[in-house]
C-alpha cells in the first residue's frame, strides 16, 4: 500500500477476467479507460411550489469500458470471446464476463480495484496502418457492462 502523501502512478495496472482457461493467458493491456458511472437526474415541478424543482436520479450509467493492447493471435480468450460475441450476428447468447481491474504499487499489490459485473463486447476496432511509422498494432475491445464498484 502507498503512503497517504505518496500517490500512485496510473501505468502499473492489471485486468483480470474472472472465470477464464489460466491455460490460456492473455497477454497485459496498454490502456483501460472507461471506469465512469453517474446518474442523469430528471427535473420535476411540485405543483404550487415556485422555490425549487425536485432533481430526481435516474438509474446508473457506465460509459463502455476500453481496452487497448497490441493485436494478439486468435489463441487469446479475450479474442475468441469477442469473435464469438460480435462475429454470430446474435445467433449465439451473448455470454458476459465479471473482470476485476488493479492499480497496482511497486510491489504488484493492488492500491486500488473496481470490479466490472457482467461485460460483453460491443465493439472491436483495429488501430490504422502507417508505412511511415514504426508502431504496435493496436487493437480496442469496448464492453458494455452492468455494475462497477471500487473494492478497494
Amino acid at each position: 500500500m502507498t503512503a497517504l502523501g505518496d500517490p500512485p502512478v496510473a501505468f502499473h495496472f492489471s485486468v483480470t477476467f474472472l472465470g477464464d482457461d489460466p491455460a490460456v493467458p492473455d497477454m497485459a493491456f496498454q490502456e483501460v479507460s472507461g471506469l465512469d458511472s453517474g446518474f442523469d437526474t430528471e427535473t420535476v415541478v411540485e405543483g404550487g411550489e415556485n422555490r425549487f424543482v425536485h432533481q430526481l436520479p435516474k438509474p446508473a450509467k457506465h460509459d463502455p469500458l476500453r481496452l487497448r493492447r497490441a493485436l494478439t493471435t486468435q489463441a487469446s480468450g479475450l479474442v475468441r470471446w469477442c469473435k464469438a460475441t460480435l462475429e454470430t450476428d446474435l445467433a449465439q447468447p451473448i455470454k458476459p464476463k465479471d473482470l476485476v481491474v488493479s492499480l497496482l504499487d511497486q510491489n504488484g499489490a493492488p492500491v486500488a480495484s473496481w470490479s466490472v459485473g457482467r461485460a460483453y463486447p460491443v465493439k472491436w476496432s483495429m488501430g490504422g496502418f502507417d508505412a511511415m511509422k514504426n508502431e504496435l498494432a493496436v487493437e480496442t475491445v469496448e464492453l458494455a457492462y452492468a455494475t462497477l464498484k471500487r473494492t478497494l
